[in-house]
Order: C-alpha cells, then sequence, then structure tokens
C-alpha cells in the first residue's frame, strides 16, 4: 500500500525558508510525478509544484515560481519542496500527492496526511 509521510513543517517568519519532505513507500516509484498542492484556511486545494521521477521534469504554480523548487531523490523515494521567501500568503496546509500509473498516469491518485506551513509577520 502506498504511504506518504510530509514532515518539516512549521512556524517561519515572513522572508524565512522551510524544506519540506516527503517520503514515499509502498511501490516502486519510477513512473509518474510526485507533487505538492496545499490548502488555506476556507480556500480550495491548489498545486503548488511537481516533479517527474524519470527525468526530474518540473512545473509550478505562477505563485511560487521563482522562490520555491521541487527536487528528489530517486533512491530514497523521497520529494523536496525549498520554499524561500515565504510570505503571509503562503500559510497553508501542505500535501504531497504521488500520480503512478495505478489508476493510469495524469492524476494523483495517493496523498499524504498533511503539514502546516505558517508565515508570520
Amino acid at each position: 500500500q502506498v504511504q506518504l509521510v510530509e514532515s518539516g513543517g512549521g512556524l517561519v517568519q515572513t522572508g524565512g525558508s522551510l524544506r519540506l519532505s516527503c517520503a514515499a513507500s509502498g511501490r516502486t516509484f519510477n513512473r509518474g510525478r510526485m507533487g505538492w498542492f496545499r490548502q488555506a484556511p476556507g480556500k480550495e486545494r491548489e498545486f503548488v509544484a511537481s516533479i517527474t521521477w524519470s527525468f526530474g521534469r518540473t512545473s509550478y504554480a505562477d505563485s511560487v515560481k521563482g522562490r520555491f523548487t521541487i527536487s528528489r531523490d530517486n533512491a530514497k523515494n523521497t520529494v523536496f519542496l525549498q520554499m524561500n521567501s515565504l510570505k503571509s500568503e503562503d500559510t497553508a496546509v501542505y500535501y504531497c500527492a504521488a500520480d503512478t500509473p495505478d489508476d493510469g498516469l495524469g492524476s494523483f491518485d495517493y496523498w499524504g496526511q498533511g503539514t502546516q506551513v505558517t508565515v508570520s509577520s
């Protein structure tokens, strides 16, 4: 059974940095992609960034381009989200997600439990 476990969230001041990690287990991760999403209070969940396992191809939401960097360690089945120049509007629960061939590639079919990121001014 696929498990995604996020870590690294916390409280940081405006302009600070945090690095989130997502450890994936339960299957071979060599196809598909991993993604980070976030959900702020009273708002819908939104896409943040994604990366493919095979070629490391990345995609970012416009709101985080130039500030956030997604990366992966294939040997450890782990994905990272380096968040710099954090703003109050980045405050949200951040979720790791996996798009695997299990349910057909193209949609995220596994989700982590989320980790809280709070940016204070």
